[in-house]
């Protein structure tokens, strides 16, 4: 090995400039900047490339496809990349194609953003809230959210795509390098101009012909007039009486005459009314009196009411609750028809609030007066079943329109409830008495068992410790089910009050059939409840027959009739 003793030679100067030349050039490449490079060869899946460095990087050939580089796969042709890192753990150089293409197309959208200056772009793909824009001059890919597609709404959009427009860049965050654009806004701003010319057309007091009904919102409604411009009719500007909401008076596709009252030239809007095109119709409403009938007429029905008109323009809602006197839950659109007349009674004026409330059902008397009046509570009617439930009928009373409530315990005073509902039908016929009307409350309630014989007034004329003369139905481990003689109803006997002594307080005594006494042992009219006993029967046959045969001195003559006392006194002799 050769040693350099001296820089002077002319060997150490060209080492000397060649180290220079080496490291000049290393320190002129970091790390994230965008380089060129030379490619050099090309294989079945890679681009080799020379930058100037101490090995040869590589470029995925797929990669550059994708981004559109096709054209740039040849020898010797120049491809900027990404300077990623200089060199990794197996000491290559790591460069990227796509990244440097990124970096390069975000420098020209920051530019644009900057400058408010509009780009190309094109519509590739939908996606969740929005569509993606790519960047025609450098492929970025962008965001463009559903609202900013158009300024009218669309259904589809796949006319759009693939089409090269101009975007508005509304949106860029460097950190993250996403950038948001507008298509709406380009199409606005081109139209704005336009709108200007036509804005100036329209001076306050103008009268427009057939606005075409476009749409609504809680705060009012949109009218297009002439294919050219949208107005907005507020809700207080819609009719002289209370409006909740546009769709309660207008249908998309109506036409309607509206006046001019206000333009705004700076943000390009007129405002309309509808109201003031007719001379304010409450003012006529001094003509109307309370409680009176008056015909209206049914120009627009909701599920709530129908709304009616008193004469044109003077409006009144009919709510379905004052359409009958004895349906409930009432549809205003399958009673009436738009355009129909009908007799209303007029309940509430209130000129402060400019609201008038009408009633239909109050135009006929009240049924439920009516059937107080001529059947009161306690008289029997006819009548057919017009529906039924798990615990009860419905009962349609015949020269009535009301259904009256029929529980299933008001059928019969013997039979099981549950059972006996099961044997009626809809649209039987059945007489029933009134037992209850509340005519406030729209409610009617009648009973079946009542309009005939009460099987309890046998008991009437009974009284506690009675005995009566029952026939034996049936027995089982409870008691005994007996029918007292000249009553249909069934009572149990239980098995503790069929005998005195416990041997012979059994059921299966008894097959059925046999006549036996027992006593009343409970009775309450009112809560119509009783209870036999053949126990307490015999007691009291025991007590009678010793009251009756029985005398003060019997049993002191039998040989034991002292023993008791004469071994309590030994007892004490002991002590």
């Amino acid at each position: 090995m050769e040693i350099f003793k001296s820089n002077d030679t002319k060997a150490s100067k060209e080492f000397e400039k060649l180290l220079d030349n080496q490291f000049s050039k290393t320190q002129s490449l970091v790390e994230g900047k965008i380089i060129e490079g030379i490619v050099t060869k090309i294989t079945e899946k890679f681009a080799f490339l020379d930058c100037g460095l101490k090995s040869e990087p590589i470029l995925d050939i797929h990669e550059l496809k994708t981004i559109g580089l096709e054209n740039k796969i040849k020898v010797g042709e120049k491809i900027p990349v990404l300077l990623e890192r200089l060199e990794d753990r197996e000491g290559n150089v790591v460069v990227s194609a796509s990244k440097a293409q990124k970096i390069k197309g975000w420098d020209v959208l920051v530019k644009a953003y900057e400058n408010n200056e509009p780009i190309i772009g094109k519509f590739i793909s939908k996606t969740k809230g929005g569509a993606i824009v790519e960047h025609i001059d450098t492929g970025s890919l962008m965001f463009c959210p559903g609202s900013q597609i158009s300024d009218s709404p669309l259904k589809d959009i796949s006319h759009l795509f693939n089409e090269p427009q101009k975007f508005a860049l509304i949106k860029m965050d460097k950190v993250r390098g996403n950038a948001c654009v507008s298509r709406r806004q380009i199409i606005s701003s081109g139209k704005k101009e336009d709108k200007a010319k036509i804005i100036e057309k329209y001076k306050v007091g103008d009268i427009i012909k057939n606005a075409i009904v476009k749409g609504y919102s809680s705060f009012g409604c949109f009218f297009n007039v002439n294919n050219e411009i949208d107005c907005l009719v507020h809700l207080q500007e819609i009719s002289y009486s209370r409006v909740n909401h546009p769709e309660e008076i207008f249908t998309i596709g109506d036409k309607h005459d509206l006046l001019v009252i206000t333009v705004d030239k700076e943000k390009l809007q007129v405002g309309c009314s509808i109201k003031q095109l007719s001379p304010d119709p409450f003012e006529k409403i001094s003509n109307y009196e309370l409680n009176k009938k008056y015909e209206v007429k049914v120009i627009k029905l909701m599920d709530f009411g129908a709304f009616c008109e008193l004469e044109p323009g003077l409006t009144t809602l009919l709510h379905s609750s004052e359409i009958s006197w004895t349906r409930k839950n009432v549809s205003p659109k399958k009673t009436f028809k738009v355009g129909d007349k009908i007799s209303c009674v007029i309940t509430e004026i209130d000129k402060e609030k400019r609201r008038i409330a009408i009633s239909h059902k109050l135009t006929v008397d009240n049924p439920y007066k009516v059937l107080n009046e001529k059947n009161p509570v306690g008289s029997i009617i006819e009548g057919s079943i017009s529906s039924s439930n798990d615990y009860a009928l419905y009962v349609k009373l015949e020269g009535y329109d009301i259904d009256a409530f029929l529980h299933c315990n008001d059928l019969s005073y013997t039979k099981d409830p549950e059972t006996e509902l099961k044997n009626y039908k809809i649209r039987q016929k059945i007489k029933v008495k009134i037992l209850e009307i509340k005519d406030d409350q729209q409610k009617v309630r009648v009973g079946l068992k009542q309009t005939q014989k009460d099987p309890f007034d046998y008991f009437k004329d009974k009284k506690i410790n009675d005995t009566i003369t029952v026939k034996i139905i049936s027995s089982d481990n409870k008691g005994l089910i007996v029918q007292p003689e000249g009553c249909e109803m069934n009572i149990l006997i239980k098995k503790s009050q069929i005998a005195v002594s416990a041997n012979d307080a059994r059921p299966s005594r008894f097959v059925g059939g046999e006549r036996i006494d027992s006593a009343i042992a409970e009775l309450n009219i009112e809560k119509r409840k009783v209870s036999l006993s053949i126990k307490l029967l015999e007691e009291i046959q025991n007590k009678e027959a010793v009251t009756k045969f029985s005398s003060p001195l019997s049993g002191k003559n039998l040989p034991f009739s002292t023993l008791s006392d004469k071994l309590k006194k030994k007892d004490k002799e002991k002590k």
